[in-house]
């Protein structure tokens, strides 16, 4: 690597420093200032920085040109500042998230003795789901049946169905699609129960030292749709 430019620019800076060692006040001498550009150049050196300067990176210099103190640009802290707080934010998030972390493992180990008593009450969860689910699916049956009954008065009536009919087709209609979308919910939480205990079961097993090996979920499937 050719380091000529920069031993020229040292060398520039130091004789600078010199000949303003010899002209400057007493009180002046033994400081001399660098400025840069926006590019972080050093474009000039003297006692003080020239008000067009002010904002930019700084260094400052003893009478031999050693570099005694620097100085930020605007957009130089801007930016150091920006990356501080998001180091900051993700040592704080990291923080947080280990706390939680440790509340949950209290909390497991607490909870349960075994992992077998973390499958029962997996269990006991989707039989619930299940259970709601087939109430939910008898609903739907009648739900269904009245929806086509009115559809049928509806589209016979056709332009010239009355307000009423009109009226009782929607509720029919929003009946029918509230019920499926509740059994919608229902099988979604099943399968969200299942890899969650799985997760409870696998930590479990991390934190006592065991073996989490997958369990069968013995519970009774959900009814078919008529």
């Amino acid at each position: 690597m050719n380091n000529r430019p920069r031993l020229v620019l040292a060398a520039a800076v130091t004789t600078a420093a010199l000949a303003l060692s010899v002209h400057l006040p007493a009180q002046a001498q033994g400081k001399i200032v660098c400025w840069k550009d926006a590019q972080g150049k050093t474009v000039g050196c003297g006692d003080k920085v020239p008000p067009e300067y002010a904002n930019a990176g700084t260094r400052e210099l003893d009478k031999q040109g050693m570099v005694r103190k620097t100085g930020e640009s605007t957009e130089e802290a801007a930016k150091r500042k920006i990356v501080e707080a998001e180091q900051a934010k993700s040592k704080a998030d990291e923080k947080k998230r280990m706390e939680e972390q440790k509340r949950q493992d209290m909390a497991l180990i607490n909870t349960f003795s075994n992992e077998k008593e973390i499958d029962l009450k997996r269990d006991r969860e989707i039989q619930a789901l299940n259970n709601t689910i087939a109430q939910q699916s008898a609903a739907l049956k009648g739900a269904t049946e009245r929806y086509v009954e009115v559809k049928k008065r509806h589209d016979a009536a056709g332009k010239s169905a009355p307000k009423s009919l009109i009226d009782e087709f929607a509720r029919a209609e929003r009946e029918k699609t509230r019920i499926e979308t509740d059994i919608a919910d229902k099988e979604k939480a099943k399968k969200d129960t299942t890899e969650k205990y799985a997760e409870y079961r696998k930590r479990f097993a991390e934190l006592k030292g065991g073996d989490a090996a997958p369990a069968a979920i013995a519970t009774t499937p959900t009814p078919a749709k008529k």
